[in-house]
Parts: structure tokens; C-alpha cells; sequence
């Protein structure tokens, strides 16, 4: 119940309210000074749902690209560790501590970054791809620890993909919707419900009295909600929409044993 409680509270908040509101404000004026008209149905779904739910469709796809990139970062990451510690003839060196410390780093870093604006990025980047070198140097030690010059050309592909994993997560946390089509479906969701006061207003007399808002009042949900759970899609890292990618260097670390 209480998720549930806070998956609703998720996509009704105070927008939905205030855009309610003024839906109905705007029907009961229309009523009051006769200003009715029967605008067509299917323009809201033309308009505004289409839009809309093309936009919640790319930004769930783009939200399971970013849980692909994820994996192949925490794959690879990983691959190198277990590298350290496995493929070495010298069991006593500290060179896996090390290269589990130098992991956990790196995803703290990244989402400490993935939660910034796309305009802070520049310094901490390069905090990043200075981490990324310090773990490139340290495979190379591999070499005085019995491991092949094959094999540590292997985890420096390792390397090199979880730097091109990490640039495809950039890629989809600064890439997002178009702005354009979130502008134009902001736009009509938040004003539609109002400029259709005429229309609501001509449906009073085919409900019961008490029932008069009932139309304004589901448009508004509707619409507002739609809009809520796209917002929550959007930037899959923020971990603040349930769907979010919850990234947890601790949880990773405690793998690394």
C-alpha cells in the first residue's frame, strides 16, 4: 500500500491541482455566460496524447539503453578485477584491492556526475577519464605479475569499452526528448483543459447534477499525469521516478571480494 501510495503521489502533484482548478473555473464561467461549443473529441488525442505517449515510449527506450550502457560498464568492470586477482602468479599482491577501490571510484563518480546539469560536466569529466588512466596504468603491472602480453591486451579492451559505456550514459543523460515536441505537449496539456471550458460547458446538461465537473476534472488527471510520467522518464539517473536506474557503488564493491 505504501508504494502504491507513492507511485500515485508520483504522478499527482501540485500540477495536476492547479490545472484542475483552473479547468473547472474555466467551465463553470463558460456555463455561467453561455459560452458553449462542440469542439471535435479526437483533436485531444491529435493534439496532445499522441504527442505524449511518443514521448514516454522514447523515454523508456532510451531509459533501457542506459540500463544496457550500465551493465556493460559493471560487466567489464568486474572482468578486469577478477583479472587481477586470478590470472596473476603472485597471489600476494595488493593489486586487486586496489583495482576494487579504483571501481568503486570510478561509479561514485559517475553518479555523483549523472545527477548533474549537462553544463557542470566539464570538470568532472575530466576527474573521470583521469580515474579511467589511473586504472589503464594499473593493468599494465599485470606484466611483472606473471599474466600474459594477450591477456593484458584483453583488459585493455575491458578497459576501453566501459570508457565507451561510460560516453554512451553521457550520451543519454545530456541527449534527451526533442525540446521541441516537450514544449508544444507542455504547452497544450497545461492550457487545454482550460480553452476547453466551452465544450465541458456544453455536456453539463447530459450529467446529473453534482456530475457537471466530473469531464474537466478526468481531462485534467489525464493529461497532467501523462505529462508527471514522462518528466519521471526523462532523466533515468536522477533516481527520483521509481523506473529510474539505481546505481549503487557500494553494492558493486561488496562483489568484489
Amino acid at each position: 500500500m505504501k508504494k502504491a501510495f507513492k507511485s500515485f503521489a508520483l504522478i499527482i502533484n501540485y500540477k495536476t491541482f492547479i490545472v484542475t482548478a483552473l479547468a473547472v473555473l474555466s467551465s463553470y464561467l463558460c456555463f455561467h455566460l453561455g459560452l458553449t461549443a462542440k469542439f471535435p473529441d479526437m483533436l485531444v488525442g491529435v493534439a496532445i496524447v499522441f504527442p505524449v505517449v511518443f514521448s514516454i515510449g522514447s523515454a523508456y527506450t532510451r531509459r533501457e539503453n542506459a540500463l544496457q550502457r550500465y551493465s556493460d560498464f559493471k560487466g567489464h568492470a568486474i572482468a578486469i578485477y577478477f583479472a587481477t586477482r586470478d590470472w596473476t602468479t603472485a597471489k600476494e599482491s595488493d593489486l586487486p584491492k586496489r583495482t576494487s577501490q579504483m571501481v568503486h571510484d570510478l561509479i561514485t563518480k559517475i553518479k555523483y556526475m549523472l545527477k548533474l546539469t549537462p553544463q557542470e560536466w566539464s570538470a568532472k569529466e575530466r576527474e573521470v577519464y583521469a580515474l579511467f588512466s589511473t586504472l589503464s596504468t594499473m593493468t599494465m603491472e599485470l606484466r611483472g605479475l606473471g599474466v600474459q602480453s594477450g591477456e593484458i591486451s584483453r583488459i585493455s579492451q575491458y578497459v576501453s569499452k566501459m570508457i565507451i559505456a561510460f560516453d554512451n550514459m553521457k550520451i543519454i543523460h545530456n541527449y534527451r526528448t526533442p525540446i521541441t515536441l516537450r514544449t508544444y505537449s507542455k504547452v497544450f496539456i497545461y492550457i487545454f483543459p482550460i480553452i476547453y471550458g466551452p465544450y465541458f460547458a456544453s455536456t453539463f446538461h447530459d450529467y446529473s447534477a453534482q456530475l457537471e465537473y466530473v469531464m474537466p476534472i478526468l481531462y485534467s488527471f489525464i493529461l497532467v499525469s501523462l505529462d508527471n510520467i514522462q518528466d519521471h522518464l526523462e532523466n533515468p539517473f536522477d533516481e527520483v521516478g521509481e523506473d529510474d536506474i539505481v546505481i549503487d557503488a557500494d553494492e558493486i564493491k561488496n562483489l568484489l571480494v
